[in-house]
Parts: structure tokens; C-alpha cells; sequence
């Protein structure tokens, strides 16, 4: 899909509001060099498909839940900023996970794989709209990793509600979170969306950040 055709699909997207029903669980059982989760989770409600990963800070660490077992296999703690326009964007952080999801979500997962075992490239953002208009974005229009594979915004799996309106002073966070098959991934490049105004006219081009495992 050639990238301007994808941004004109994606304006008209954004006008569609996303999944909720978030819920909150707590993990049964954990390993590995666990920390304490860094300040920005705070006050984000788990993923109820995904289990939640705020403690895996270092490379070898797992979680277990009653959603499955986590394994951190590259990660950027170091965050990254952009302002684009009046949207100022923090990529928090980048891990690439390998995740084994529970029998229970083995059906939701299908629609976007049909393995039960697989490599999850996730990044925690925020985005704040430091203007004084509704302005429509998406953080993460493209992903594209270092082996080669590209991901679209909707092939995302965590469903967080990060796209679209976001009005003055409003700030939005939360995960994104793209199955990938090829593993060996040293970095991932993202792609925005363009920024629209409520009209739905673009106001600044899509912008890019690189992180690195």
C-alpha cells in the first residue's frame, strides 16, 4: 500500500471511535530481575487480552498471568519525544516481547495469527494536544522493524483507543502492540499519521522516530 494512500485511509479511520472495556488483573506467578513499574503507568488500566508488562525492565525477564507468559527479549527505556505541529508524542518505551496467550484468548488472537506462541514488537506512548483545537492523529501509523516487516496501524492488538480526536489539553497513553514473524530485530523505525485539524485537512505531514534494542 503505497504510504499516501494509507494516510487518506487513515484520516477517515480516525473518525471511527476504537475498542473499550478495559479491565485490570494482577499477576499469579513472576520471574526474572523484576522492578517496579516506572511512573508513567500510572494510572493505566491493563490490557484485558495482553498480560501487562510494566515490569519487565531488563532483557530476560517473564511474567506470568492468568493471560499468559510474557518473555522481554529487547527493549528502549530511553523514550523519545516529538512535537508535531501542536501534538507533542513520547514514545516511553520499545520492548519485543515473546508472548505464549492463555487457551481463553487463543480466539482472539486468530484474526491476526494462527500461531499459539509469538513475537510481540510493543511501544507505550503518550500524546498530548498542547493546542488550544481538536486535532485528529495517530501515533503509529506504520511499523516497520529492522528484519524487514511492516505493520500497519490496524494490525494493532492492544486496542487502547490512541487514535483519533484528541481535544485541547487533553492527553491520551497508553500501548501499541504489532505480532510479528521474524524475529532478530535490532531496531524499529514508526511512522505517524499526518496531523488533521476537526475538518479533516492536514495541518503537518507524518513524522518518524527510530528506536533501538
Amino acid at each position: 500500500m503505497k504510504k499516501q494512500s494509507m494516510y487518506i485511509f487513515l484520516a477517515s479511520a480516525l473518525l471511527l471511535a476504537g475498542c473499550s472495556g478495559k479491565e485490570t488483573t494482577s499477576s499469579a506467578v513472576s520471574a526474572g530481575s523484576l522492578s517496579e513499574p516506572p511512573a508513567y503507568y500510572e494510572g493505566y488500566a491493563e490490557s484485558p487480552q495482553v498480560t501487562g508488562d510494566q515490569a519487565l525492565l531488563a532483557e530476560g525477564d517473564t511474567v506470568r498471568d492468568d493471560k499468559g507468559e510474557l518473555a522481554l527479549e529487547g527493549v528502549n527505556l530511553e523514550g523519545e519525544t516529538l512535537t508535531i505541529g501542536e501534538i507533542e508524542l513520547t514514545v516511553r518505551e520499545a520492548k519485543n516481547l515473546r508472548y505464549k496467550p492463555s487457551y481463553g484468548l487463543i480466539d482472539f488472537f486468530h484474526s491476526y495469527t494462527h500461531d499459539t506462541e509469538f513475537n510481540l514488537v510493543k511501544l507505550f506512548v503518550e500524546i498530548k494536544n498542547i493546542g488550544d483545537e481538536p486535532l485528529r492523529f495517530a501515533p503509529v501509523a506504520l511499523l516497520e522493524t529492522s528484519a524487514g516487516e511492516t505493520k500497519l496501524w490496524e494490525d494493532d492488538v492492544y486496542l487502547e483507543e490512541l487514535n483519533g480526536e484528541i481535544t485541547p489539553g487533553e492527553t491520551k497513553k497508553g500501548n501499541l502492540g504489532f505480532i510479528v514473524e521474524k524475529t532478530g530485530i535490532e531496531s524499529v523505525l514508526i511512522t505517524t499519521s499526518d496531523l488533521f485539524n476537526e475538518d479533516g485537512e492536514v495541518i503537518v505531514p507524518a513524522q518518524q522516530i527510530n528506536m533501538d534494542f
